[in-house]
């Protein structure tokens, strides 16, 4: 109580990037209020691709332990991607984060150190503009990553991926983006952050006579698994190929017809 009115609950959060991994310190309150902020500032961090996010909570109350499900359903929402690594650390009161079933460190040094060393090669990106020629740029990348990961039979797949995400971009959202691609085992994820808040929706099959709309189908065709999480300030698309999906691969490697932003950019 403050002046006989009630004093919302906050969090605040810092992110210190500094360290082998970035680290977020949490402070405040976390309770139903508080939980989406807390939600969305690791959204923001998790879109640059980390390998690894230690989480410090020992600024962080919680006055009632249910709360703290929103990091570990976090960690269930980016297992696929970007399937960071998520540690926690705090000096008091570990029995309270348990339940989100990520590892809890009493440091954040002994978090960084049960982390590991990080292996820099597993990641690539690429900063674009939404201008014709971007989704040449971003099958460059992606294809020079595959051949370096020894997997050169992904990067059909993975471009095809790339130049629908890229395109429709370009074409429609129109903003900055990064694409992003990662070695998750023996499989390869791709992904673009673009800043504008409007998600793809994937309806299924389109009529033989429907002019465009074919993007997504494509991406459904050739990935494991994709997705998208929503951002503060725009979305991340992603998708997920393994190598037992070239079968997919239309013949030849090709695109074949519209794709999800028609007429083709670059």
């Amino acid at each position: 109580m403050h002046n006989g009115v009630i004093m919302p609950s906050e969090v605040r959060h810092l992110v210190d990037t500094g360290a082998t991994y970035p680290v977020v310190r949490f402070a405040g309150v976390l309770d139903p209020t508080t939980a989406p902020a807390v939600r969305s500032a690791m959204l923001d961090l998790l879109a640059g691709q980390p390998a690894a996010v230690v989480i410090d909570v020992d600024d962080l109350r919680v006055p009632d332990a249910a709360d703290v499900a929103v990091l570990g359903d976090l960690a269930r929402d980016t297992a696929d991607w970007p399937a960071a690594h998520l540690a926690l650390c705090t000096g008091h009161g570990a029995r309270t984060w348990r339940p989100t079933g990520l590892p809890v460190w009493p440091s954040r040094a002994d978090a960084l150190t049960g982390l590991g060393e990080p292996d820099a090669g597993r990641r690539r990106s690429l900063e674009l503009e939404p201008i014709v020629g971007a989704a040449r740029r971003s099958r460059e990348l992606v294809s020079d990553a595959c051949g370096r990961w020894d997997l050169p039979g992904l990067a059909g797949s993975a471009s095809i991926v790339v130049t629908e995400m890229v395109n429709n971009v370009v074409a429609h959202a129109r903003t900055p983006m990064t694409v992003l691609v990662a070695l998750h085992d023996d499989a390869v994820a791709v992904a673009v952050r673009d800043y504008s808040t409007t998600v793809p929706r994937f309806a299924g099959l389109v009529a033989p006579t429907s002019y465009g709309g074919r993007g997504l189908l494509l991406i459904d065709s050739v990935a494991e698994r994709w997705g998208s999480l929503p951002l503060a300030a725009g979305k991340v698309v992603w998708a997920l190929l393994q190598p037992e999906n070239e079968s997919a691969l239309p013949a030849g490697g090709h695109l074949g017809g519209p794709s999800m932003a028609d007429p083709g950019c670059g």
